[in-house]
C-alpha cells in the first residue's frame, strides 16, 4: 500500500510517499518546503501568508514528489493529511487539496491529527533510508509521551497505540511560543528557539557568571498544569530594568530562561513517572530539537532505566512523513464530511 502524506497545519508545506506492506514501511519520497524566509520579518507565522503559499507550493511539491520517486499517481492507495490542530486556513490548504486528488483518484482521504503524528515521528529511527524496509520502534506500554512545539505543551498517557489520555497541558503559551517571545524582546532573529538555543549553550561553556535569575513556573503545583507566560513577563521586567543591555546581559537571560523551562519539563515529567507506571517515554515536538531539554530528558531516561524514544534530527519539526505513517496505520472509514479544526485534541 502506498500512501500520500500532506502536512500543512502552519508554515511547512509538506509531502510524503509512503509504502507500506507487511507491518514495515519504506520512505518513497519526502519533502519539505519551509516559510521561514518569508515570515521572519512578521516576527512569527502570517496565517494569510502562509495559505497563500501552501496554495501555490502544492500542486508543484506533488509533481515533483511523484518525478523523484518515479510513483505514478496512480499507484497511490491513499491520502493521510492533517486536519488539525493548526492554523485553520493553512490546515484547509491541504485538506482541500487532499479531497480534490482523493476524486480524481478514487482513493480514501484520512484526516490526521498533527499531534498523533509528533508522536509517531519519534518512532521512526531511519527517516532518510529510501532502500529498505524498516518497523517502527516498538512502544512497551503504558507509555508516556511529552508533546513540546510551537503550539502545544502537553503530557500524553497511552495505555496501547491510538489511546489517549491528556494528563497535562498549558493553561497559556505553549513552551516554543514562550521561547519565540523571549527571543523577540532580545532583538534575535526569527526562529528564535534556535537561537536562544546557541546563545546559551556558549554562555555554559564559557561560565558566564549567572546574575540573572527567572521564576520555574508551576514548579511545585500538585497537577501536571503547565505555564509560561509568567516566565515570559519576568524576562519583560528584567529587560525593563537594564538599560543600554551588554551581550553579556543577552546571554545570562537566555541561559537562565532554557534553564528555567528545562527544569520545569523535567521536573513534571518526574512527577509523573512517580505516579504511573511508565514503561516508554517519548518526546516529540519541535522544541526537543534544542539540545539543552534533549540531554536532560537522555539523563532523565538513563536515571530511571526507562527506553527514551526522540525523534531523529530531521523529524523534529513538522513534517508529513509521520502524517503518512498514521494515516496509514488508521482504518480507511468513511471520513468525508471532516473539517480542519484548529483546536483539535485527542
Amino acid at each position: 500500500m502506498i500512501t500520500l502524506g500532506i502536512e500543512t497545519s502552519c508554515d511547512e508545506t509538506a509531502l510524503c510517499l509512503l509504502e507500506y506492506k507487511d507491518d514495515k514501511y519504506k520512505v518513497l519520497g519526502n519533502i519539505v518546503h519551509s516559510q521561514i524566509d518569508l515570515h521572519r520579518e512578521f516576527g512569527g507565522v502570517f496565517p494569510m501568508l502562509a495559505k497563500r503559499e501552501h496554495i501555490k507550493n502544492l500542486p508543484i511539491l506533488y509533481e515533483k514528489i511523484l518525478k523523484d520517486s518515479n510513483i505514478d499517481e496512480n499507484d497511490i492507495d491513499r491520502i493521510a493529511v492533517t486536519n488539525g490542530p493548526g492554523l485553520e486556513p493553512a490546515l484547509w490548504t491541504g485538506i482541500l487539496f487532499a479531497k480534490e486528488l482523493s476524486k480524481k483518484l478514487d482513493i480514501p482521504v484520512i484526516p490526521v491529527n498533527h499531534m498523533e503524528g509528533h508522536i509517531f515521528a519519534s518512532l521512526i529511527s531511519k527517516p532518510d533510508d529510501k532502500k529498505e524496509f524498516q518497523k517502527l520502534r516498538d512502544i512497551e506500554f503504558p507509555a508516556i509521551a511529552l508533546l513540546i512545539s510551537g503550539g502545544h505543551t502537553e503530557i500524553v498517557k497511552m495505555e496501547q497505540k491510538e489511546k489517549y489520555e491528556i494528563l497535562g497541558s498549558t493553561v497559556d503559551d505553549a513552551v516554543g511560543e514562550a521561547f519565540d517571545k523571549v527571543a523577540r524582546m532580545l532583538n534575535l532573529p526569527y526562529p528564535g528557539g534556535p537561537e536562544i538555543s546557541k546563545i546559551a549553550e556558549k554562555a555554559r561553556k564559557d561560565n558566564l557568571e549567572n546574575k540573572i535569575k527567572l521564576p520555574r513556573p508551576m514548579l511545585h503545583s500538585k497537577d501536571l498544569t503547565f505555564s509560561f507566560s509568567g516566565l515570559k513577563t519576568a524576562v519583560l521586567y528584567t529587560l525593563k530594568k537594564i538599560e543600554n543591555i551588554s551581550q553579556d546581559q543577552i546571554s545570562d537571560i537566555a541561559r537562565e530562561f532554557e534553564d528555567s523551562v528545562t527544569e520545569v519539563l523535567i521536573h513534571k515529567m518526574k512527577k509523573v513517572l512517580d505516579e504511573n507506571e511508565v514503561k516508554t517515554l517519548i518526546i516529540g515536538g519541535g522544541v526537543i530539537a534544542n539540545t539543552h531539554i534533549r540531554k536532560a530528558f537522555e539523563k532523565l531516561s538513563s536515571d530511571n532505566s526507562i527506553p527514551l524514544y526522540l525523534p531523529e534530527s530531521g523529524l523534529t519539526g513538522d513534517n508529513a512523513l509521520m502524517i503518512a505513517l498514521v494515516g496509514t496505520i488508521k482504518p480507511s472509514n468513511d471520513y468525508e464530511g471532516f473539517r480542519a479544526e484548529g483546536n483539535l485534541s485527542f
